[in-house]
């Protein structure tokens, strides 16, 4: 099954005989949420042994499924399009009803973990354009235990969800109980990744590992040791265990627990059997409960254990309100159903969901069979003298990037849905028009996804809730794929601009030396699209796009191109690189503030480019057009602002300090709501061939004069329930901003103000004595205004029409 003719997935080795198709489904679904994060959509196939050999014990029936497996990967190249250079080539005696299809990329699953060099094979006997591109992950390929980057990108997480709660992981001890052993790739790794982690209990398909106090630093030396040997928690050196602690087969009928088990545990008796004793340590008051083994382990109240799709487990799994850890981290595959996902997040407990945690290890294959397509090309040319030998060896040297490159988006991806979290009671109804924007256009099923219906939403709105994280991160995962489409329908990755984009996605060398041929990568548009989404969406929010589609009425390409030249002009990668220096320095809290202090500028100032600008934007064109001009205003805003406004910014620049910030960083995030206005002051003074500083110190008078700051403070404050009321508030605000500017303009055209005179003292005041008589008139509604209890949606509006009537708007 694949998404798209650009699709990734894995090929499963099924065990599940009556129902494997079902399982391959429910398997695709998965797919798609956990590739949002990579160029391909997801793709997921499956295969049973019909008839096992019956002598030969495991080897024969290994030789069997791996028969059976060549036999599916020949049946799929067999009707796959093929490529020769620039030219496909279709395959023999096949009629084909779509177009030109010739990406076809597998991946490992269960059973088949090792069969990527076969795969690959088998590519290569069909003279496949990707060759060993085919099956990421083989020899040739990024090991992902030996990266350990599945756990990495996993733990990302969890040192997210532990820094929200101002505990550092990677100084601090803390306690964790997990699933797996030290021989399993994402447990064994995740166990490594702090050498501060207290582990207390795990379990595997065999054993039961207690250790009710441990000593982190000798019991990280032990676990890394097992690690390096591939073994299970028997071959742990139960000298090092703590006092209490035991190694328990599961197989035993009854467990005799220690006093320090039991008490680690919460259990009474002295006496339990195996799966009682994996019920506590699911249940266990723990800082972390990190899954690294196959299976369902919680699943919410409302759910069956046959929901849970995970028989196996049954005896043992519990309900997600019985679990008392801090963080649940799902390294592997579904550890907590969704709906128990959702359940244990209203409880107060911090995860996300399984494809958000873990889906570093689609994202290295991804960059694997990018590089090696981009690979090919080189080895194609005489020139680059390039062979199979020298290019293996340049991807091993490569690895530490890849698994860096990897690992931001696990980081950006985790911090995205914290930012959506601060802002989900307040956004509650955009999330819901969403919802409903993805239902139709990019296949969403509520009931499916486990997301609340109309009902349920109005029920969270009258009790100030909005969607919990694991909802959040579906709601994050669909807006990327719908931007990531939208996207390439429109002519964004053709731009120039897009190009330093494209080559970011590589490792710097290759980027470098083989510039030219990664411009004209086969997946270049969709590697664009697919990190543009990405970026926007982790830094604005899945509403951003979309809304700004519906309340300007302007295209999604439109929309992506402001963004970037706002992003740029305003340098907002130092601003954000800054502020991520800043972790386990200063609370989590005060970053979140930050990153949201940029968005609503960033926000205005996108609305600014799409509305006030009155012509096609030009990325390139437009970035230089602003960016000397916002780098002048920024250090002479000191210069040109009002008294008011100048201790405005001291005391946010002040308050920031006290947080923890550095002078600089809080300088330039207090300067955040005034630069807001620097697009029109630029204009103004490129329109009127004068300087910046006549208009800008002129803009702020005026601001000051006719209280626009606080008119706009007001409707930023005013309640609202329902869209239409916000879409009204969001106006006026935008039509405040427009009065500042179209007065600024009117007083420079009124004192004839050329460049000279615009700089000169007293500008303002000077209009005043010769025009003022209608601007002295509004004084009394500003006053009335001012006086009342509260100030609603209609005073503004009426106060927003005076306005423009004194510039003529």
């Amino acid at each position: 099954l694949r998404g798209d003719k650009i699709a990734r997935g894995g090929l499963r080795w099924s065990d599940r005989h009556e129902d494997f198709r079902t399982e391959i489904l429910g398997l695709m679904k998965a797919q798609q949420v956990k590739n949002a994060v990579i160029v391909p959509m997801g793709a997921k196939g499956g295969f049973v042994v019909k008839r096992p050999p019956k002598e030969g014990g495991r080897e024969a029936f290994l030789a069997e499924g791996i028969e059976c497996y060549k036999t599916f990967i020949r049946g799929l190249l067999d009707i796959t399009d093929n490529r020769a250079g620039e030219a496909i080539l279709p395959p023999k005696d096949v009629t084909r009803r779509d177009g030109d299809d010739p990406y076809l990329v597998v991946a490992a699953d269960k059973g088949t973990a090792t069969f990527s060099d076969i795969a690959n094979g088998l590519a290569e006997e069909y003279g496949f354009w990707l060759g060993d591109a085919f099956a990421s992950g083989g020899s040739a390929g990024y090991d992902h235990k030996k990266m350990g980057i599945t756990a990495r990108g996993a733990w990302e997480s969890v040192k997210r969800h532990f820094r929200e709660l101002n505990h550092d992981t990677q100084s601090q001890p803390f306690d964790a109980v997990g699933v797996g052993d030290m021989g399993g790739d994402v447990f064994g790794n995740g166990m490594l990744l702090s050498e501060h982690i207290r582990l207390i209990g795990a379990f595997n398909h065999l054993h039961i590992f207690c250790d009710p106090d441990p000593d982190p630093a000798t019991t990280y030396k032990e676990r890394k040791r097992l690690f390096e040997n591939v073994k299970g928690w028997d071959a742990y050196n139960t000298k090092l265990l703590s006092k209490g602690g035991r190694i328990f087969l599961r197989s035993e009928k009854s467990l005799r627990l220690t006093p320090e088990i039991q008490k680690a545990f919460d259990l009474d008796r002295e006496r339990v059997t195996p799966n009682e004793l994996m019920r506590a340590m699911l249940q266990s008051r723990t800082d972390l409960l990190w899954f690294g083994g196959i299976g369902t382990y919680i699943k919410s109240t409302s759910e069956t254990h046959a929901q849970a799709g995970d028989k196996a487990n049954d005896a043992i799994r519990i309900d997600a309100p019985d679990v008392r850890a801090k963080v649940v981290g799902e390294g592997a595959n579904l550890g907590v159903t969704q709906l128990g996902r959702i359940e244990f997040s209203e409880n107060g407990g911090r995860l996300n969901a399984d494809y958000i945690d873990n889906s570093a290890g689609v994202d290295s294959s991804d960059h694997e069979v990018n590089i090696k397509i981009l690979m090919g090309d080189v080895m194609r040319l005489p020139k680059f003298k390039m062979d199979i030998q020298k290019r293996d060896k340049l991807l091993a040297s490569l690895t530490d990037e890849v698994g860096a490159l990897v690992l931001r988006n696990n980081y950006q991806q985790a911090q995205g849905i914290s930012l959506m979290e601060l802002k989900a009671p307040d956004q509650l109804s955009s999330h819901r028009q969403l919802m409903i924007e993805l239902e139709r256009k990019a296949s969403l099923s509520r009931k499916l996804e486990g997301l609340p219906d109309d009902d349920m939403i109005e029920t969270r709105q009258r009790t100030g809730k909005g969607l919990t994280r694991p909802e959040l991160a579906v709601l994050q995962a669909y807006a990327k794929i719908h931007i990531t489409g939208l996207l390439l329908d429109s002519d964004i990755p053709e731009s120039k601009a897009m190009e330093g984009r494209l080559l970011k996605y590589f490792p710097k060398k290759l980027a470098k030396d083989y510039e030219k041929i990664a411009l004209g990568h086969m997946l270049k548009r969709e590697i664009i699209c697919t990190t543009l989404a990405n970026s926007m969406t982790n830094r604005m929010g899945p509403t951003f796009l979309m809304e700004r589609v519906a309340k300007i009425g302007t295209t999604p390409a439109e929309v992506a191109k402001a963004y970037i030249i706002v992003r740029e002009a305003f340098d907002l990668r130092s601003l954000w690189n800054a502020i991520e220096a800043l972790d386990n320095k200063v609370p989590a809290q005060v970053q979140l503030n930050a990153f949201l202090d940029i968005a609503r500028m960033t926000e205005r100032a996108v609305t600014w480019f799409l509305t006030r600008l009155g012509r096609d934007l030009d990325i390139n064109k437009d970035i230089a057009a602003y960016e000397s001009g916002i780098k002048k205003l920024k250090k002479k805003l000191s210069d040109v602002a009002t008294p008011d406004l100048h201790d405005t910014i001291e005391h946010a620049t002040h308050r920031g300090m006290q947080d923890g910030l550095p002078e600089k960083l809080a300088r330039d995030l207090a300067l955040m709501p005034m630069l807001a206005s620097s697009c029109d002051i630029i204009r103004i003074a490129g329109k009127m061939k004068i300087g910046l500083n006549g208009p800008a110190k002129l803009y702020f008078e005026l601001g000051a004069h006719f209280h626009l700051d606080w008119l706009r403070q007001q409707a930023r404050y005013l309640p609202t329930d329902d869209r239409w009321a916000d879409e009204a508030l969001d106006g006026v605000i935008d039509q405040l901003y427009g009065s500042q500017a179209g007065l600024t303009v009117r007083v420079l055209k009124d004192m004839k103000a050329g460049e000279g005179m615009a700089e000169k003292p007293g500008l303002f005041k000077k209009w005043m004595d010769t025009h003022g008589t209608q601007a002295q008139a509004i004084e009394p509604l500003f006053n009335d205004m001012r006086a009342a209890a509260s100030v609603d949606l209609p005073m503004l509006i009426i106060a927003e029409q005076r306005l423009r009537n004194l510039y003529g708007g």
